[in-house]
């Protein structure tokens, strides 16, 4: 079943958030400065593409340590990036909710929405 939702997430509009988190980690990572949120933002273009199957976890629940000055960095992004990438997240997924079945899909968006406002220190992880 997660197959199949990944594939019509990915045909039916995914691909275009994949891309977006891609194209913003390339921006990201031409600068110097941006590179810890390169990083997280190719981390969480895998989760973009195919996010059915998957969870986003804090780095700590699987055994990592957090980079000192994560939650600044979080902060920052939230401030410049974060906070507008949520609600368009948060506006598909209403759209997505009010037909039946666009309801999967706009929990997808809404769990983007989450992670859109502190990438920094997220892990993906795939479920059983």
């Amino acid at each position: 079943m997660t197959t199949l939702l990944n594939v019509l997430w990915f045909i039916c509009g995914g691909f275009f958030s994949w891309l977006a988190w891609v194209f913003s980690g390339v921006l990201l990572a031409i600068t110097v400065v941006g590179l810890p949120w390169s990083y997280a933002a190719f981390r969480i273009s895998s989760f973009a593409a195919f996010p059915f199957g998957k969870v986003l976890v804090d780095a700590r629940s699987v055994g990592e340590q957090i980079i000192p000055g994560t939650g600044i960095a979080n902060v920052l992004w939230f401030v410049f990036a974060g906070l507008w990438l949520a609600i368009a997240h948060v506006c598909a997924g209403v759209a997505l909710c009010v037909t039946i079945i666009g309801i999967p899909f706009g929990l997808a968006h809404f769990r983007l929405a989450g992670v859109s406002l502190a990438p920094l220190g997220k892990r993906v992880q795939y479920t059983a």
